[in-house]
């Protein structure tokens, strides 16, 4: 194999100025922007938002006065309009291994502070790559709240340690929230060498298996599917090399797991019965726990099994929700939807985004 990192810095150091550079949509998101973070991008320099590779959105809830890392932040679009979610009492962090991509993220530094009305500065942006932040000195472990990535992870030759990073730079508890490109099946060899494509974010492609297995190898939850976006790859020559080959932008989150007090979750190995009971923020009427089961606030109870009940549970949304364990299984509801929910929950490999299990 070409050597990666060299190819994807020089692609998007060299080769693309802007958005509309790009060959193909898969680093182009179609997600529906909330009318929140619209009001933010509106802040965003012009510079900062054409340079913007991303096919997702990646802004879980409740970040106000979290510590927030973005892996592969470019030229800073999805940090500022984090920092202005962190708030005042929040700190961004975005790790980029190309310098023309920091060189313009660090240069709105100012313009940012000023247009969020902070007294001082929330962010910053350290050169390095996303398989070694442990090796970075200015950086601890077990120091985030939160880490995302957006279409980044897929450019990394090495998945595995990404994951064993993240897991080792976020605190118990803390969430990784990302959206990156999957594939339908194994990209074959000959295309994984094509620099074109894997700068376009399809050679490097991730297979759910593998997504799956190694989060739950180093210690994370078990991956929770958000969202799912089809992509396109509206360029001839590029589409006749790939073939059949599907590819689907996945939002997932994964918790690294923390001890919860026994007395709160003694009863849960049934589920349990769960409620939105307190608003987040700009999350005032329903809260999407994962692609199929949304929280109204104070709406119906909804089942949730033992092991989405622990990832609640573990995070930081734990307050917003009323528990109300399971203590017989006649009590556990029986209906066709909530079945297909705990099912697309927990066998995350039935899912239509990604390689099946055994083909990665």
């Amino acid at each position: 194999m070409t050597n990666v990192h060299e190819d994807v810095q020089n692609y998007y150091g060299q080769q693309l100025q802007q958005t509309t550079d790009l060959k193909t949509d898969a680093c182009c998101s179609k997600a529906d922007v909330p009318s929140f973070i619209k009001d933010i991008l509106k802040k965003i320099h012009p510079e900062v938002v054409a340079k913007y590779y991303g096919c997702g959105l990646v802004f879980p809830p409740k970040l106000e006065g979290c510590r927030v890392l973005d892996l592969g932040s470019g030229a800073g679009r999805d940090v500022y309009i984090l920092s202005s979610l962190v708030g005042a009492q929040g700190y961004v962090v975005g790790v980029d291994m190309t310098k023309e991509q920091l060189d313009v993220a660090n240069r709105f530094i100012d313009y940012h502070t000023k247009a969020f009305g902070f007294e001082k500065a929330n962010v910053e942006f350290r050169l390095g790559k996303i398989e070694q932040l442990t090796d970075d000195s200015g950086m601890k472990t077990n120091s985030f709240d939160v880490i995302v990535s957006n279409c980044v992870v897929n450019l990394s030759p090495d998945k595995k340690k990404v994951l064993q990073q993240v897991y080792e730079m976020l605190k118990p508890g803390g969430e990784f929230y990302f959206s990156d490109v999957y594939a339908d099946r194994p990209v074959p060899e000959d295309l994984r060498q094509n620099k074109i494509l894997w700068g376009e974010c399809l050679s490097g492609a991730i297979c759910e298996s593998d997504l799956i297995s190694g989060a739950l190898a180093v210690g994370f939850t078990r991956p929770i599917l958000v969202a799912t976006d089809p992509i396109g790859i509206n360029n001839v020559e590029l589409q006749k090399l790939l073939g059949d080959i599907k590819f689907t932008s996945c939002t997932y989150r994964l918790f690294k797991s923390k001890s919860i007090d026994k007395s709160t979750n003694s009863d849960d190995k049934l589920g349990a019965l769960v409620t939105y009971q307190t608003s987040i923020v700009h999350y005032e009427n329903e809260f999407q726990f994962n692609e199929s089961i949304t929280f109204k606030l104070h709406g119906e109870p909804q089942y949730l099994n033992a092991e989405l009940v622990k990832m609640l549970r573990m995070s930081r949304y734990s307050d917003n929700f009323k528990f109300e364990p399971i203590t017989d299984e006649k009590q556990i509801p029986n209906t066709t939807n909530q079945v297909s929910n705990q099912q697309k929950s927990n066998d995350q490999s039935s899912s239509s985004c990604c390689c099946r299990p055994g083909t990665c």
